[in-house]
């Protein structure tokens, strides 16, 4: 069951709703720990002065910031919690907006909030975002860092998105080459016939149908190994063939075979 890694207050206006924050995702992944290949011990790292080689203690390691080369400025934990805003308890909704009007690129992170003891605000605040259409936009902190974050209703409950700052967002112009796509023409039957492939591929969204296949080879291979079996022999890979193909030959391939198949699981399905 997951646990609340942060909890305090939505306010908008003079409204106040207290809420509990879950993660939305658990991620899967197949986590391995160095060992020591002659007796499979576990390595251990260690915090060492670059200078002296020796050990340091935890309580001497400060934070320090480099503004030269080897020119050094340390700032404590008590100049850091000076600096942090006095609400640190509270997601202050500032504006609301269109969830369309926000690209995918600035999120970062999703998680659940939960109402900790008054639910009726809760509930009010997620039906009224649904009704409008609206997300909250917010402020707060959590683990020594201010966060930008969105908050909006799904299915009755309030989701809040951790965002990026707009200053930390790689913009196209910033991309080697990125400007020689802007050079190019596209002719109006290159644009159908793409339009036409993308309809011909173009389905609902369905997660559950996307699974992480490597991390499951991984574990089935660690099962093997487990086992007393060998990790089985992989045939080489085939050569790709890199000769430039015309671009309209490759679309009307590409839409032929996407209707070839769609026909197929439509009679498979009868």
């Amino acid at each position: 069951m997951p646990r609340a890694i942060w909890s305090g207050s939505i306010s908008f206006g003079l409204v106040s709703i207290p809420v509990k924050l879950f993660s939305a995702v658990s991620e899967q992944s197949v986590r391995f720990n160095q060992l020591d290949g002659r007796n499979n011990a576990r390595v251990r790292q260690r915090r060492v002065n670059e200078l002296t080689g020796e050990e340091v203690p935890h309580g001497e390691i400060v934070k320090g910031y480099e503004v030269a080369s080897g020119q050094w400025v340390t700032v404590t934990d008590d100049d850091l919690v000076r600096l942090m805003p006095e609400q640190n308890r509270l997601i202050e909704l500032e504006e609301f907006v269109d969830l369309d009007e926000i690209d995918p690129v600035y999120y970062s992170g999703s998680y659940w909030l939960g109402p900790a003891d008054a639910a009726k605000p809760y509930a009010l605040l997620a039906t009224a975002l649904a009704d409008a259409n609206k997300v909250g936009l917010g402020r707060f902190v959590m683990r020594s860092n201010q966060h930008l974050a969105v908050v909006r209703s799904v299915e009755g409950a309030l989701m809040l998105s951790m965002m990026v700052w707009a200053d930390e967002v790689n913009t196209p112009e910033a991309i080697p080459g990125m400007d020689r796509a802007a050079d190019v023409e596209v002719s109006d039957k290159e644009l159908n016939m793409a339009t036409s492939l993308i309809d011909s591929l173009t389905e609902t969204f369905e997660p559950e149908k996307y699974h992480d296949t490597y991390r499951q080879a991984v574990l089935d291979l660690i099962d093997r190994k487990a086992d007393g079996e060998e990790a089985p022999v992989l045939a080489p890979a085939d050569d790709r063939d890199d000769t430039v193909v015309d671009l309209m030959a490759a679309l009307e391939a590409s839409v032929a075979a996407a209707k070839k198949s769609r026909k197929a699981d439509a009679n498979s399905a009868d």
